[in-house]
């Protein structure tokens, strides 16, 4: 017998007479050796992989029966990942906003109360009436909920909300700036 530890020894026992025994003899030689060298044994195929991935540097080429990257996605997931990425959120935000006015804060507040403008995270919203106005200011948090349930936080901070516009006395396309003589309508 050699003194080697990285060569195994061979077992006493009576020579196999099939080829199965063979095969199985020469697999508890095999799987001996690497003990004596220090390797894992017993890490095949359909063991689970504790370890770092065999074929990380590999590319796989088939996708299997579970979700894969490469698998069909829903159109809207993908639009909405591109946007993210791309930085189009906020004015997919104000789209929203703008579009869905009606769902958002309801056909009440919908029908008396329109959104005008977006900037700065403030949104401007012109109602036909100063008792409207008036009503909307003091349902300010609820309607800033809803929107921020909407389209998310941070899109709008704060309202501004304004009354109906006052009638205009300009008439034409020309005009001078100041009040004008008010002293006859003549």
């Amino acid at each position: 017998m050699s003194d080697d530890p990285a060569v195994p020894e061979r077992s006493s026992s009576p020579a196999p007479s099939s080829g199965y025994e063979l095969a199985r003899q020469a697999l508890e030689e095999a799987r001996a050796a690497a003990r004596a060298a220090g390797k894992s044994v017993g890490q095949g195929r359909s063991s689970p992989i504790t370890g770092p991935r065999r074929n990380a540097g590999r590319r796989r080429r088939w996708s299997g029966s579970g979700p894969d990257g490469r698998d069909p996605q829903p159109l809207g997931r993908l639009a909405g990942h591109i946007a993210k990425e791309r930085g189009w959120q906020p004015h997919i935000g104000q789209g929203t906003l703008f579009g869905m006015w009606e769902q958002i804060v309801g056909t009440d507040i919908a029908a008396h109360a329109q959104p005008t403008t977006l900037g700065d995270n403030v949104l401007h919203i012109q109602a036909e009436s100063t008792a409207w106005a008036t009503q909307l200011r003091y349902m300010q948090s609820t309607i800033l909920a809803k929107i921020a349930a909407a389209v998310g936080d941070g899109m709008v901070t704060s309202l501004r909300i304004t009354g109906p516009k006052a009638p205009s006395w300009r008439k034409g396309p020309r005009h001078i700036s100041g009040r004008g003589p008010r002293d006859t309508y003549g």
